[in-house]
């Protein structure tokens, strides 16, 4: 068997490692992984895509500011269109929520403070709004009398109490740990470039 494209080579006076080299061009050409397509963009992206510039413009700020100021009207209206009394399906299902997601928060809260978690602010002021809420609902709904005294009493003794101790747990600062410690000197405290020593 001849070469004949090795023949032609040396008779056009090409040297041996150019013909190589013109022989393996091909093959990598032939086994050279196809280049990744570019990733389709489909509708729901695009449709994303367009709507993602205008909501970060939006600002939470804003909204807030936005609803508190719209409200202010709407109080008037209320005031002028809401009956002074009404008659209230599923009114012990209504105080019987209310109450459960009470003790819900103050357990969740104490259960996270005791593990040092610093979500308890969360759920201590989720909890403390709750307490107001229902102290200003137990008086202003309570009938005139007992009732009312009652209600009075509930909200004094108990649930302005609560929600004051939630806010002041929301409010500050989370448990003390070893770092914070006043009583530890500076030598005693851990930091992250030495080890601590004792006196």
């Amino acid at each position: 068997m001849t070469d004949t494209v090795g023949g032609a080579d040396k008779a056009e006076g090409m040297p041996d490692n150019e013909r190589a080299r013109k022989e393996i061009r091909p093959m990598t050409a032939l086994y050279a992984p196809a280049p990744a397509a570019a990733p389709a963009t489909d509708a729901r992206t695009a449709r994303r895509a367009r709507f993602a510039l205008p909501l970060r413009r939006i600002r939470p700020e804003s909204v807030l500011l936005a609803s508190g100021a719209a409200l202010v009207p709407w109080l008037y209206v209320l005031a002028r269109t809401v009956p002074s009394t009404a008659q209230v399906g599923h009114w012990n299902v209504a105080w019987v929520g209310l109450d459960a997601l009470e003790a819900l928060g103050l357990l969740s809260t104490a259960a996270l403070r005791k593990r040092g978690d610093d979500r308890q602010r969360l759920t201590a002021a989720a909890t403390g709004a709750l307490l107001v809420v229902d102290a200003w609902f137990d008086t202003v709904t309570a009938a005139p009398g007992g009732e009312l005294a009652m209600a009075v009493a509930m909200a004094a003794c108990a649930e302005l109490p609560l929600a004051a101790l939630c806010t002041a747990l929301a409010l500050g600062r989370g448990r003390r740990t070893v770092r914070d410690d006043p009583r530890l000197t500076p030598a005693k405290r851990l930091t992250p470039a030495r080890r601590p020593t004792t006196e």
